[in-house]
């Protein structure tokens, strides 16, 4: 149980909404910034502005997966209340104070360290990032077949990146019947791919690996997928990026090309958003309780 812990929910959507049903069922007492609009009222939890919150007595401050934008800004769906994290805000919790987020950037990398405050990225965890590989999963499968003619099985696939989304993406497509080719850069990767029974190319090949795709998959959060590459490919090749923003494909290119390139970061939240959220709260309240019993046992 999380009974006498105060904990401040900043922003965020649908996904938050299981979090907080979570941490209240556990006995926490929450701060809600950022949901003025919402309509469910839980036990436990006040609706409160960014500037009537005592940070004085916040063990945990919890934030959109997303995090910030560069400039503090956090992501709002329930309000249309403009709320940012500052540096001045973490300075007056206390030291123990852990602040949680999807992701990070510079800005909150920045501030939480300035601040002396813990910053835990949930999307750095194994069992995060491969349970939420189901949705995202079944989220390309529905972007797929709403933006192509043709079907998936039967269909050549090309998936970079063999990471915990890029494993279950292209398993799951090849069980749909489609011809799953899948690019990688280390060998062990190679290796695991033919062992999956896959299609593996080097990522320095990929510029022949695409001629003949009908679909390519982008998992890795740098620029893989560039003009040349795109120029390689059928002009019916739907491209769906699932890295993080910008995405790791020439969006600019593919479009003067006619080429259909779609940027689909946080599908779990898009498709999913009950189960994403209860995947972020099981985790989320795990730690939090473990974080309170190593402060009660340095209190003994």
């Amino acid at each position: 149980m999380l009974t006498g812990t105060q904990i401040a929910v900043i922003g965020g959507d649908a996904r938050q909404l299981e979090i907080i049903r979570k941490l209240t069922e556990l006995d926490a007492k929450l701060s809600l910034i950022g949901f003025e609009q919402l309509d469910h009222a839980f036990s436990g939890a006040v609706k409160e502005k960014i500037d009537e919150v005592d940070f004085s007595h916040i063990d945990s401050i919890i934030l959109p997966v997303p995090g910030t934008g560069l400039e503090g800004q956090i992501e709002t769906i329930f309000s249309n209340e403009k709320v940012t994290l500052e540096e001045e805000i973490l300075s007056q919790t206390p030291a123990h104070c852990t602040v949680y987020s999807g992701i990070t950037n510079s800005y909150l990398t920045g501030v939480t360290k300035s601040a002396d405050r813990r910053l835990v990225q949930l999307f750095e965890r194994d069992d995060v990032a491969i349970y939420n590989s189901i949705p995202t999963v079944e989220g390309t499968i529905m972007m797929a077949i709403q933006h192509t003619d043709f079907t998936i099985h039967g269909s050549n696939i090309a998936v970079i990146g063999l990471g915990r989304v890029g494993m279950s993406v292209a398993r799951t497509f090849r069980a749909l019947g489609a011809k799953v080719k899948v690019g990688a850069r280390k060998s062990e990767h190679i290796a695991r791919i033919t062992e999956m029974g896959l299609t593996p190319f080097n990522l320095k090949e990929i510029e022949d690996a695409v001629k003949d795709v009908d679909i390519c998959i982008n998992t890795a959060p740098h620029l893989v997928v560039t003009a040349s590459v795109i120029s390689k490919m059928p002009t019916h090749t739907l491209i769906i990026d699932l890295a993080s923003k910008p995405g790791g494909t020439d969006f600019r290119y593919a479009e003067k090309r006619g080429v259909k390139a779609l940027l689909a970061p946080g599908l779990p939240g898009i498709v999913a958003p009950k189960t994403a959220g209860q995947i972020l709260a099981n985790v989320l309240s795990q730690l939090i309780m473990e974080d309170l019993q190593k402060r009660k046992g340095n209190t003994k």
